[in-house]
């Protein structure tokens, strides 16, 4: 399947990664599969079934420790500030997202890893970017620091693939639904915490407007879309960094109506902040024709198929008092 055989996940307490290293340990074996994360108690599933290590993507010297405590060849790099973080503190964003990336690029190339998977993101694409249907070679002019550097961190990565030889891959995730893990400073965020609040509360005030229609995936889809790439034939990849992949795009009226459809009773309104000019920079849908060429990506889940799974989950979680 692949010719890795140590995987150190960086930023694993994350939304996506604290739900990557179970999958990936299903895969390689508990063992096998290295989560790392500035947090100290990250959440049982990462520290109770594998080696979990304190690192701070920053500390150059202490990645290398872990990689040759290890033996590490297979490296995916999850730390980030995220959207509406970054814009809160833009040169910690920059630091953490750039000089992060900088530092496992480095080491990479110093220590033989085989494979890099860096995510980059739909913040990459701005207000000049074509909206629907975007191209996967298109126009990247974001309006936000975390845009900025995933644009950047697009090019620094391709041109490690160029000049090194290193593999490294990534893709422009779209905004991520996920009933395990509350998301992080993001402007999709609104896409999570409406279930929360549906199943708990039965109503929602969103900072969105109804008619913003974004680019979102399930986190199923998500972990297969990441570990696919992983995993794909580097002979069949002409792009690198940059593989835009799409599930389903949503307004927050038509996500409202979809679960009315499992709450009757719910309820939405409206308090439109800062994130909507974010928001209004993005794509609404995306083509991801070159990902679907080139590894196979398909996704496997639609609007309303989520919703079901989504309000089933936390209902299940509230009854118990999880959330």
């Amino acid at each position: 399947m692949s010719d890795f055989k140590k995987i150190l996940v960086i930023g694993s307490a994350g939304q996506i990664g604290s739900e990557l290293v179970p999958e990936l340990r299903k895969i390689y074996g508990n063992d096998n599969v290295i989560a790392t994360d500035l947090n100290p108690t990250p959440c049982a599933k990462i520290i109770d079934f594998g080696p979990y290590e304190i690192l701070d993507v920053l500390n150059r010297e202490a990645l290398t420790t872990i990689i040759k405590k290890y033996g590490i060849d297979c490296i995916v790099n999850m730390a980030a500030l995220l959207s509406a973080t970054g814009e809160k503190n833009p040169m910690l964003a920059w630091n953490v997202n750039m000089n992060g990336l900088i530092n496992v690029l480095e080491v990479s190339r110093e220590n033989g890893i085989k494979r890099i998977f860096n995510p980059s993101s739909i913040a990459a694409f701005g207000p000049e970017t074509p909206r629907d249907n975007t191209p996967q070679d298109t126009i990247l002019k974001p309006k936000s620091m975390y845009g900025v550097t995933k644009v950047a961190g697009e090019l620094l990565a391709d041109y490690y693939v160029m000049k090194y030889g290193l593999d490294v891959r990534g893709v422009r995730y779209p905004g991520i639904i996920s009933h395990e893990t509350l998301p992080g400073g993001g402007t999709t965020d609104y896409a999570v915490a409406i279930f929360y609040d549906a199943v708990k509360t039965g109503k929602y005030t969103c900072f969105l407007k109804e008619d913003t229609m974004l680019p979102m995936m399930y986190m199923p889809d998500c972990l297969k879309a990441t570990i696919d790439l992983m995993h794909a034939d580097k002979s069949t990849l002409k792009h690198h960094s940059d593989f835009n992949v799409a599930a389903m795009s949503f307004t927050p009226k038509t996500l409202t109506e979809s679960i009315q459809k499992y709450i009757p009773g719910f309820s939405i309104d409206y308090n439109i902040d800062y994130r909507q000019a974010i928001a209004d920079s993005w794509p609404r849908s995306i083509d991801d024709s070159s990902a679907r060429a080139e590894w196979g990506w398909k996704p496997s889940y639609d609007l309303d198929a989520m919703t079901q799974d989504m309000i089933e989950a936390l209902k299940l979680k509230h009854s118990k008092g999880l959330i």
